[in-house]
């Protein structure tokens, strides 16, 4: 299956849109929001040994902590549901 990382957006965006939102009926809800900059100095050092991948090291780590799900699930599931054919 082919997935373009702009898919998820284009679902979120068509959700927003089907209940007849915008970007101002946001900034009424939510108030103007400021992105946090306190991220810039977060980083996976000491996750992975250096050299190795980072993304066996972060599934390494879920599976240990009991939080790994392996359903294989991705955001489209999440937002529209699985499609008829995978459920059980």
């Amino acid at each position: 299956m082919d997935h373009r990382p702009d898919d998820a957006v284009e679902v979120l965006r068509a959700v927003w849109a089907a209940d007849g939102q915008d970007r101002a009926d946001l900034d009424e809800a939510c108030g103007a929001q400021k992105p946090c900059k306190n991220m810039k100095h977060v980083s996976f050092d000491g996750l992975a040994e250096p050299g190795s991948d980072l993304r066996s090291a972060w599934r390494e780590r879920l599976e240990r902590e009991g939080k790994l799900n392996s359903s294989g699930g991705t955001i489209r599931d999440l937002v529209m549901g699985r499609p008829k054919s995978d459920r059980p």
